[in-house]
């Protein structure tokens, strides 16, 4: 059923890219059979996580198949003279190994062998699909959505303390290290996700079976629901809308990207230097390119849940969790991606649609029930407010940054008390029963 409803998913998503001269996920998906894929890393993650069905053998002979078809297309393609201008030089044969395994399931496997399998093939399959309609997403939200919403958001944002601004100045004031560096986090997030599912699935090829709940469902979940909030409160975010970047990145980049396209559509260049004026907010209109992807703030709901998922991990991997929360919490801050309200409402927003899937999970009961409606709750009442109270926010810094945090902290609070209580409690050591001393 639920694949039934992701298929049904991708094929309203391709008519709708269509509509707007788009290629959809089905199309760029099917391109990548035979073109250079846009994230050949990606692939080799996808091809990871369907290996968890595989014994070693068959991941030895599935990795070595990968590279020996991505061999045999560079050697194609530098024989036609046909290099990947556009995008990565490997990545095909990754794609073309989890293929051949679903084929494999179809015509060679049986029974719960052949269930097996095309749970992995279709795990491998629905990480790529859902990077594709992400990447949809975000192409419709700039066609669909030509007036943004960023000085509602940045006008909210006094309220807890022009947060973006504070950190794009630290980020700039370490140079092209620490920016550069917190590039290569903030570009990896899939990377370090995979490496968690992994762990989490490792018991998968012996068990002949999937747990119930694991990371990559909720990261699927987020990128599919996600962005339809970025329908509703189209937000392009303080580089784009106070900002021309010119400055900033030849301060802190180690090569010399090109100048945003969008520079002549922002509000003023303001970011980071100088705080934006609070003012009376109304809608602004933007480019059709930029994608008006920060509300929520995508990029930190899958941070925190790298962070939940790797808290029964081994210390290397809860530290690492850890690490790439903090780091990515930077980076879309320092980078000038999201405001500081974004980043509330993203950690509230996943921590609902976790709450939800191990409700479902486990059985809805009260406790399920109550946690999910507080989110939601929560969540929304962030939203209409950034909408319809930003100003006042704004004048009254120190009433509603703290009722900001605080609200976010109920959740977080919520989650806690919620999910320790689902754990089952370790049954106490028997004691021995004192025996009579001989008379």
């Amino acid at each position: 059923m639920a694949g039934v409803v992701a298929l049904g998913f991708l094929i309203g998503l391709e008519f709708t890219a269509r509509r707007y001269g788009l290629p959809g996920p089905i199309t760029n998906q099917v391109r990548e059979v035979v073109a250079a894929p846009k994230s050949g890393g990606l692939l080799y993650a996808a091809l990871a996580l369907m290996m968890v069905v595989l014994t070693w053998r068959q991941r030895f002979i599935a990795v070595g198949a990968a590279i020996t078809i991505d061999l045999a297309f560079l050697l194609v393609r530098w024989a036609v003279d046909a290099q990947a201008t556009d995008g990565q030089p490997f990545g095909n044969g990754a794609l073309w190994v989890i293929l051949g395994c679903g084929v494999i399931a179809v015509t060679r496997r049986t029974g719960s062998e052949r269930v097996l399998l095309l749970k992995g093939v279709g795990l491998g399959l629905l990480l790529v699909a859902g990077r594709k309609t992400g990447d949809t997403w975000l192409l419709i939200t700039s066609k669909t959505r030509p007036m943004v919403l960023d000085q509602y958001v940045a006008t909210a944002d006094h309220a807890l303390g022009n947060p973006s601004w504070l950190v794009g100045r630290a980020v700039a004031a370490t140079g092209p290290v620490g920016f550069n560096f917190l590039d290569i986090v903030y570009g990896q997030l899939a990377v370090a996700a995979v490496i968690v599912a992994l762990y989490q699935l490792r018991g998968v090829a012996a068990e002949r079976r999937f747990p119930g709940h694991h990371l990559v469902r909720t990261f699927l979940v987020v990128g599919l629901l996600g962005p339809a909030f970025y329908m509703i409160f189209p937000v392009v975010g303080p580089i784009f809308a106070y900002g021309t970047g010119t400055e900033y990145w030849a301060t802190v980049s180690l090569w010399s990207p090109d100048i945003p396209s969008s520079a002549h559509w922002a509000v003023a260049d303001l970011w980071p230097r100088t705080l934006s004026p609070i003012t009376t907010p109304h809608p602004i209109p933007f480019d059709g390119i930029t994608p008006r992807n920060c509300m929520p703030s995508l990029h930190t709901a899958w941070a925190v849940t790298i962070f939940i998922h790797s808290r029964k991990g081994p210390r290397v991997l809860r530290y690492a969790g850890t690490f790439w929360l903090i780091a990515t919490l930077t980076a879309t801050l320092g980078f000038g991606y999201h405001y500081g309200v974004d980043l509330i409402a993203g950690v509230v927003f996943v921590l609902t649609v976790e709450a939800a899937l191990r409700s479902y999970d486990r059985g809805w009961d009260r406790s399920g029930i109550r946690l999910v409606a507080h989110g939601a709750t929560v969540f929304t009442a962030l939203l209409v407010s950034y909408r319809f109270l930003p100003l006042t926010m704004a004048e009254h810094p120190w009433v509603a940054g703290p009722l900001l945090i605080l609200a976010m902290a109920s959740v977080i609070h919520g989650y806690i008390r919620t999910t320790t209580a689902w754990e089952p409690s370790a049954a106490p050591a028997p004691h021995p029963e004192p025996q009579p001393e001989p008379a």
